[in-house]
């Protein structure tokens, strides 16, 4: 008997030294040796708050905080975070960027923690939000567009298996933005790094994008009178509402389902004497620019309008301004490697094939999603119709297209929310606030797919308003009794 009890203490002595397998405390981890990555510091924390240089300071519960350096190429130093909470839920989440990243998503962490899970961020292998990175080092353009969020997510697993000697049960991915694009790279490159995507308002297509934002500031800052004045969108847009909103059947400064509006702003044009309520040729013509999209000269749609009701958000240039840096630095920095290239020099057509021709793999377009699927892999879209950054059309374009090629229906795998009246990823006048984790969490855990998502819209510190978001292409329909601003007296349905 003492025999065999000796011989299970030296199998498991052995078992511990073999590998990181059963690595206990927070310490070990900083001992561990694996290739291409550096545990620059572990720490355990007690429960307290984190301090934010901008926000109030976040609430963190006990854990064991990892921070590390990943290389997976010569050029490469993606630095990441990986927070292991004392009290663990099992499961393992990873979490986006936003622009062109360049940081970790502290507070993004913290709610994750709080929650329970492992979390997981890096900063996509550079500091700072800009695209200057890229002059000369195709590497590290590589680990923004897909490399990062895969070393991150696979060296993490690692980690966490090392840390509670079990893998996590489940693995989860969140973003919006960029965030959502990394979401989407991951289901159609790396299907088995998550169960569950969360990806909102993706700016799946980034380099399109940047170019047709930067050809329409371009355009209105070269071409004066195609720029609207402030009153004249303000015009545009309460006349969009009084011809549309009805439709709701709530008037409530948003439109619920923009593709059912059928108002023309050529309703608009002036007749004879120019005046503030009217729009002129080369107005309307700005205005058609704005909500059906840019064509290349065979007729390729290169990227689509936006949605009606978004008027508010429309980005005019200023006389004498320039077009932002997000919508430049593409061109400047991928496509010509150049810091002092002049913005003035821009084709759109031309420098968008330059861009996709040396980085078109920063953009997700892969529409088979077949394998994440057999997987049985979830994936959530959402997106707000009120964004003035990436088209929700766009989306929906994706979505649709996904569907055509992957047995041309979403059953029980793919869900799209589209949500009224919010902005980029959140703000705006409608609902912004949903429970997209928790949804996702009653869907692949619990087998209950959501069809609609109760969101909330917060005003001085209170819920003024909740509406349901319901999957598409079914929208949200007011029973015509009850409070409207209750999400309880509304119906999901296809209009």
């Amino acid at each position: 008997m003492l025999a065999k009890i000796c011989k299970l203490v030296v199998c498991f002595a052995a078992l511990f030294m073999a590998g990181p397998a059963l690595a206990a405390t927070c310490a070990d981890l900083g001992r561990l040796s694996i290739d291409t990555v550096v545990i620059s510091e572990t720490e355990n924390r007690e429960a307290g708050n984190l301090s934010q240089n901008r926000g109030a300071d976040l609430s963190l519960p006990a854990h064991c905080r990892v921070a590390a350096v990943l290389s997976p190429s010569d050029d490469s130093h993606i630095e990441m975070e990986l927070w292991l909470p004392d009290n663990w839920n099992g499961k393992f989440l990873a979490l986006g960027n936003g622009g062109w990243a360049g940081s970790i998503s502290f507070s993004a962490m913290a709610i994750g923690l709080q929650s329970g899970y492992a979390v997981a961020s890096n900063d996509t292998g550079h500091i700072g939000g800009s695209a200057a990175f890229a002059v000369g080092h195709p590497e590290k353009v590589i680990d923004f567009a897909w490399r990062a969020m895969h070393e991150m997510t696979r060296h993490s697993k690692t980690l966490i298996e090392s840390f509670y000697a079990r893998p996590p049960r489940f693995s989860y991915y969140q973003g919006c933005s960029t965030g959502g694009r990394q979401g989407m790279m991951s289901a159609q490159r790396f299907p088995e790094d998550f169960d569950a995507i969360i990806a909102g308002a993706p700016v799946y297509n980034q380099l399109a994008l940047n170019a047709v934002q930067f050809h329409n500031m371009k355009t209105l800052i070269e071409n004066r009178p195609l720029a609207l004045s402030p009153e004249k969108v303000q015009m545009l847009h309460d006349s969009m509402l009084a011809s549309c909103e009805a439709n709701d059947g709530v008037e409530d400064g948003f439109l619920n389902n923009p593709l059912s509006c059928s108002f023309e702003p050529e309703s608009l044009r002036c007749e004879g004497f120019q005046t503030g309520a009217c729009l002129t040729d080369a107005e309307l013509t700005a205005v058609d620019a704005v909500f059906n999209g840019a064509y290349a000269t065979n007729g390729e749609l290169l990227y689509p309008g936006h949605a009606k009701g978004f008027e508010l958000g429309w980005r005019i240039p200023q006389a004498n301004a320039v077009p932002s840096a997000l919508q430049t630095e593409a061109t400047q920095y991928v496509a010509y490697e150049d810091p002092d290239w002049d913005w003035r020099e821009f084709e759109l057509e031309r420098d968008l094939a330059l861009v996709r021709s040396k980085a078109g793999f920063i953009e997700a377009l892969d529409t088979d999603l077949s394998e994440f699927k057999a997987r049985g892999g979830k994936i959530l879209f959402y997106h707000g119709w009120n964004d003035p950054g990436p088209s929700p059309i766009n989306t929906i374009n994706y979505y649709n297209q996904v569907l055509a090629t992957v047995d041309g229906e979403d059953d029980d795998w793919m869900r799209l929310f589209m949500m009224p009246g919010m902005g980029h990823c959140r703000g705006g006048i409608g609902p912004d606030q949903a429970n997209f984790l928790g949804a996702m969490e009653a869907w692949l855990e619990h087998g209950t797919t959501p069809e609609r998502i109760t969101a909330s819209r917060i005003r001085e510190g209170r819920v003024d308003m909740t509406r349901p978001l319901c999957a598409y292409p079914e929208v949200a329909s007011w029973d015509g009794e009850g409070n409207p601003d209750d999400a309880a007296n509304y119906s999901c349905q296809v209009q």
